[in-house]
């Protein structure tokens, strides 16, 4: 009998190239059933993109290769039947704008509606009863009125609760969170995580949490991979990543990010910006802006060292790392 594979979703060797131009190199990750996982990098680095390819919800000029394997079913090349029962039912995406995402001609009920018909099959007052109560769940007060209501009547923090709600019409397995605070005030951004934690807890989902924000993914997630020009270059568990960071990116990020406690110091900003997809320095795509860096970081493309972390496995120190100096 073959060995059961813990991980809900898994990702190995994703490429995805835009006419012709790489935007990601090779992305080998995987999320287990249940579990939190933070994919934090630089606008650009190819988070978004990640999912996006992994999905099925690139466009059609975009050359995805690799493969990604959702309990065993091969997503890349599957299908659109395939990949159509797949999203919103056992995977479901939350986009970081809300506002563009939500039809603004449409009223609230109706586009959650259409989601509770499409992955429930229901309809007519079940359909209206279940579009209440999914609003509700996700704080929306007085759920039954606001159904009524278009995406622009509402707040920024409204409409994102409005997108988790359809997000969950499916009862997804995973869901995955792309920027689900940025255009949220500090109080805001706050209820929002609470909401997803909380839901999370309840519905038993794992979590994909897409952000460029440390902070937020150190309060969230139990597992971190940092991204960095269409690459992973860190992989470690939340508490090891924070206590000792070990590529030069990862500890450029902490830096930048200020202390709750202790005393103040001075913030250290990485210099310069994440290359362009068709402007890639040789070697280590970090290199130029690497305090670090030697010669022979500029040879040679640093493979992802270390133990895989996998789901599944115990608490320790296993870790992977993409940094000719770092010690996996």
């Amino acid at each position: 009998m073959g060995l059961i594979d813990p991980d809900l979703i898994r990702i190995e060797g994703l490429s995805v190239a835009f006419g012709g131009v790489p935007a990601l190199l090779g992305i080998d990750l995987s999320v287990a059933t249940g579990e939190t996982l933070g994919l934090v990098g630089e606008s650009g680095c190819g988070k978004s993109v990640t999912w996006l390819a992994a999905l099925g919800l690139l466009p059609g000029s975009a050359a995805v290769s690799g493969s990604v394997r959702l309990d065993g079913q091969e997503l890349v090349g599957a299908p659109v039947s395939v990949l159509e029962r797949m999203r919103g039912g056992r995977v479901a995406m939350i986009f970081q704008d809300p506002a563009s995402a939500l039809n603004p001609v449409h009223r609230i009920g109706r586009q959650v509606g259409e989601a509770v018909s499409l992955h429930r099959g229901l309809s007519g007052a079940a359909a209206r009863a279940e579009t209440r109560r999914l609003l509700d769940e996700v704080g929306i007060p007085d759920a039954g009125g606001r159904m009524a209501a278009y995406p622009h009547e509402m707040s920024g923090g409204q409409n994102q609760r409005v997108m988790i709600a359809m997000a969950l019409a499916g009862r997804p397995e995973l869901l995955v969170a792309d920027e689900p605070t940025t255009a949220l005030d500090v109080t805001i951004q706050a209820q929002i995580l609470d909401l997803l934690r909380r839901l999370r807890r309840e519905h038993g989902m794992a979590l994909v949490l897409i952000s460029h924000d440390l902070g937020v993914v150190g309060e969230m997630c139990e597992r971190v991979c940092v991204m960095y020009a269409g690459r992973i270059v860190e992989e470690a568990r939340t508490e090891a990543l924070f206590e000792a960071p070990l590529h030069p990116y990862t500890r450029g990020l902490a830096g930048a990010l200020p202390p709750i406690s202790g005393p103040r110091r001075r913030l250290t900003a990485i210099p310069g910006r994440v290359p362009e997809p068709w402007a890639m320095p040789p070697g280590c795509a970090f290199a130029p802006r690497c305090p670090e860096r030697i010669e022979a970081c500029d040879a040679a493309v640093p493979a992802l060292r270390g133990n895989a972390l996998r789901g599944d496995a115990p608490q320790g120190d296993a870790r992977r790392v993409a940094c000719i100096r770092a010690a996996a």
